[in-house]
């Protein structure tokens, strides 16, 4: 793989009850920060893959059916704690990030998409039909907030399946190779969200795997000890969840050098994510 340099931090958290979140979890209440990762690309320069809370979730979230999101889950963001301030303390314009990718459109994944008017965008096309075809007072059951979608987002908008190169991938089938530099890895993880992808990048440190809500502990891959059944709620499908998880549990034990780092998992998270920017890190 060509190599990229990576930074990842946190925009905003909310909470979750860990005995849904993980089958024998404990009943109390655990942080899921809401990770984002920062690429520098050799040519194509800075990308985003998923852009965390911002405080406009306040904003859409309170008048109803909305508001119902916003009482489910308790969000905590503050103005730094925004991607765009964040990028300015680093010294990076947001006019600078030409290029967004997103996991799936749940709002603690596409908040801050609205603060970047010059970028691109890519999805899967089924995480795009859901989110399309997902009426607005029905979209708070699948964590779809549309009212986060930039006004010209479609004219904005690529597809993954349409503009990478596909290659066959042993464990998931296939990978589709974004810019046709072997420099970084899609992968459909559907389940949890319709159309999930996650992100592997290799830098000059690590092989990183970025597979957002795949799983939300690292247990769940390395034990194959999934979310409780109660969690299918909000799923997509179970039964794709599980297929998902079980790819990554057989990474995990081929690949064992791989660092899959599930978006919400502080064990993982917290050895790799830093305030302080230095994209050299990892």
């Amino acid at each position: 793989m060509n190599k990229v340099k990576l930074f990842l931090n946190y925009a905003g958290y909310c909470f979750a009850n860990e005995k849904h979140a993980i089958q024998g979890g404990e009943n109390k209440p655990v942080k899921f920060n809401a990770l984002y990762g920062l690429i520098l690309h050799p040519e194509k320069g800075w990308i985003l893959f998923d852009t965390g809370y911002a405080e406009r979730f306040y904003d859409v979230t309170k008048n109803f059916p909305n508001k119902i999101y916003a009482k489910i889950t308790k969000v905590f963001v503050k103005t730094e704690d925004e991607i765009q301030w964040q990028l300015n303390s680093f010294g990076i314009k947001v006019s600078d990030i030409k290029h967004v990718i997103i996991s799936h459109f749940h709002a603690d994944h596409i908040g801050g998409l609205k603060d970047f008017n010059n970028a691109q965008f890519y999805c899967s096309r089924p995480a795009y039909k859901q989110m399309k075809n997902m009426p607005s007072f029905l979209g708070v059951t699948k964590g779809i907030l549309k009212d986060l979608i930039p006004a010209d987002f479609d004219s904005r908008l690529s597809f993954i399946e349409d503009i990478a190169v596909p290659t066959h991938d042993e464990i998931f089938g296939v990978k589709y190779d974004l810019w046709g530099d072997t420099s970084m890895f899609i992968y459909d993880l559907p389940g949890h969200a319709a159309g999930q992808i996650g992100m592997q990048v290799q830098t000059t440190k690590n092989n990183y795997f970025l597979v957002s809500d795949a799983c939300w502990y690292k247990k769940s891959f390395e034990k194959m000890c999934p979310a409780h059944p109660i969690a299918s709620i909000i799923f997509d499908s179970w039964k794709a969840y599980m297929s998902s998880l079980e790819k990554l549990h057989l990474l995990h034990i081929q690949s064992p050098q791989i660092i899959i780092v599930p978006t919400h998992c502080n064990e993982t998270t917290s050895k790799l994510v830093s305030a302080k920017f230095d994209i050299d890190a990892l």
